[in-house]
């Protein structure tokens, strides 16, 4: 099992429309096998970051979401929804594995 954490530095003014893509891509990742465990949107605090976390049974399942992803109108209608409003300044992504007692 991998999780992937995605840090993003947002425009705060748009706000609205980070919400929005996030709610864009949580059944896109379910859709290719992966389970979405939500946006988090600032709340107290730094009021420009922004994080979203999923899981995938594998890196090499994630890598297959990747690929296939690249093929599919409405991944390609998500990332040009955040380039049309430029809510996403820039985002960082890095994977985690899982240690349970």
């Amino acid at each position: 099992m991998v999780t992937c954490y995605l840090r993003y530095v947002i425009d705060p003014s748009k706000l609205a429309e980070f919400e929005h893509y996030g709610k864009l891509w949580i059944p896109l990742v379910e859709k290719f096998g992966g389970s979405h465990h939500g946006y988090f949107l600032p709340s107290e605090g730094a009021n420009n970051i922004a994080l979203a976390l999923f899981t995938f049974p594998s890196l090499a399942a994630y890598e297959t979401y990747r690929n296939q992803s690249k093929d599919d109108p409405a991944c390609a209608a998500a990332f040009k929804y955040a380039e049309d409003t430029r809510c996403i300044l820039s985002y960082e992504r890095s994977f985690f594995r899982p240690v349970f007692g």
